[in-house]
């Protein structure tokens, strides 16, 4: 079976987040440079990253981006 685009990007970028490559604070690339990279379009990334929303990996900022969680964000 073939891993939807969304799932395929959601599960690098956790993989990044998890392994250190992206820490606490720093910013995800945007969206059109998520989409180059890993040749998908608008929908699939903003999919990806409800996903890591929802994981509590990352938040959103108006206007600024998307940031990886700091540790003290995700205990709930």
């Amino acid at each position: 079976m073939v891993t939807p685009n969304y799932q395929r990007v959601a599960d690098d970028l956790r993989d990044q987040i998890k392994s250190g490559v992206l820490g606490p604070g720093d910013k995800l690339p945007s969206t059109a440079q998520l989409q180059a990279k890993y040749g998908v379009g608008n929908n699939a990334v903003h999919m990806a990253i409800v996903i890591l929303k929802a994981e509590g990996l990352v938040y959103g900022h108006q206007g600024k981006g998307v940031f990886v969680t700091k540790p003290e964000q995700t205990g709930q």
